[in-house]
């Protein structure tokens, strides 16, 4: 009985395999493939938009930091240069 069993579900696995792959081989399975590879493709060219904006932005974002950066130094530098009168006398 438990042999009877085991070779009706390999039979039953073999049938539903081969009806599997006759159906993802059909013309419409192949249309599904085809809108779902375009619409990833849709999915990438967005995200790869995003990416590049954001990028721009850091871009920016960064070269700003670097200008403020720059001009703290120099008035840092500026402030260095000053000598200040510690004598207390007015001239």
């Amino acid at each position: 009985m438990i042999a009877l069993k085991h070779i009706a579900l390999f039979v039953g696995g073999t049938l539903f395999g081969t009806a599997g792959f006759k159906l993802l081989k059909s013309k419409d399975a192949k249309k599904v493939y085809a809108h779902t590879a375009a619409a990833a493709l849709r999915a990438k060219e967005s995200v790869m938009k995003d990416v590049t904006k954001t990028r721009e932005c850091c871009g920016d974002i960064l070269a700003e930091a670097k200008l403020i950066n720059e001009e703290k130094r120099a008035r840092s530098d500026a402030d260095a240069c000053i000598i200040e009168d510690e004598s207390g006398e007015e001239q």
